[in-house]
This record gives C-alpha cells, structure tokens and sequence, in this order.
C-alpha cells in the first residue's frame, strides 16, 4: 500500500527529499499538478518508465509526456527546436500547452512510443518545479490514473485507483482539474492543436500559422 505523505509548510523539505530519493531509485510517485494528480518518474530509467505503463495499464503505443522546470530544460530536451517552440514557450509557459516535438537523443524511444517525439510542458505548481529541480532532472507527468478510469483530483482518489501499486503518493489536497493542456506539435515553424484544452484555439491562432 502506498504512503500517503501531506505536502505542508512542516514538513515540505523532508517530503521532497523522500520523493526524489524514490525517484532516483527508479519508483513512480504520485503528486499533484496544476490541473490533476500525475505520475512522476525518471523519464530516463527505462524500468521506472516501464512501471508506469504497467501500473497505468497503458498501451505502449502512447507516449508519456514531460514536465520541466523551465524553457532551457525543455529546448535540451528537444532535437533542434524551432524558433515557434520558444516563442510559445516564452508566451504561455509556465502553463498549461503541451509542446510535442522531435525529441533529444537521451530520451528513450519508450517514453516517445518510439515515435521520437516528445511532449514538453512547464507547470505552474510550485511543488512540482521544487521536485523536478531537486531531482535535477524531468520527470513524467501522465495523470495518475489507470488507463480507462478517470483522473484524479485528491489523493484519496488515486489510492482508490492506484494506492496497491505505488509507494508514495503526496497529498496537496484538492487540484483544480478542469481542462487538461492543450496539446500542440510543432512542424517545422507550423503548429497544429492535436488536443483542444485549458488554451483555446483563439489564442493560438496567430502563432501557428
């Protein structure tokens, strides 16, 4: 059964050491995001990567996407970026658009679902940069639910669905679900929306061409 470990002012600092030391052994942790509670792995540990398809019982057809901490990280991330990926970065991050692009060699062909692309999104929870920049790494942030159930918006609810396979899941309370992001691969200096989401269409408009 899972730990189930509050994120307050108290014990922060130990919490997020505990999570990044279960992170860098290979374990998937579950947190809250700024839309819904997700799955956060080392997205360069292919047996962590593996686990968080099994425990999601998600086909391997699917890639998991990333959540950086900043615009920097993300261009690493990705192979020769264009200049649309920074101009979007820089007008809606951190935020919620997801930015699918050809990604680096470092990261495994199945965290892409070997299409060697790669959706990249900067959040706006604070603790979720705090652990991404205490593990010095991304991490993956599917949504931390099983495949064909619902997302989850507390941590009661991801231990209803998934509290028997993981080890730790971290309690922020309620997360403000709505939209998720919306998903936009970039072509070159062309974008198209893939998933319409929390960004509308109209506000992307003039930037995708």
């Amino acid at each position: 059964m899972a730990e189930i470990l509050k994120l307050d002012n108290t014990s922060l600092e130990y919490v997020l050491e505990h999570a990044v030391r279960l992170i860098l052994r290979g374990k998937v942790v579950a947190f809250p995001t700024d839309t819904y509670y997700g799955l956060g792995a080392d997205p360069f540990n292919l047996a962590a990567v593996s686990e968080i398809f099994r425990i999601k019982r998600r086909t391997a057809d699917r890639a998991l996407p990333l959540l950086v901490d900043s615009i920097d990280q993300a261009g690493d991330l990705a192979n020769n970026p264009p200049k649309l990926f920074f101009t979007l970065a820089q007008k809606f991050w951190p935020g919620p658009l997801t930015l699918v692009v050809p990604a680096s060699r470092q990261i495994p062909l199945k965290v892409t679902a070997n299409t060697g692309k790669v959706g990249l999104r900067w959040p706006q929870a604070p603790f979720v940069i705090a652990l991404i920049v205490a593990a010095a790494r991304p991490l993956t942030g599917t949504s931390a639910n099983l495949s064909d159930m619902t997302a989850c918006s507390t941590a009661d609810e991801v231990d209803c669905q998934l509290g028997h396979l993981l080890p730790l899941i971290l309690d922020g309370g309620l997360t403000p679900g709505g939209l998720a992001s919306t998903v936009v691969e970039l072509l070159g200096e062309r974008g198209r929306i893939v998933r319409q989401g929390a960004i509308p269409e109209s506000e992307l408009k003039e930037f995708l061409g």
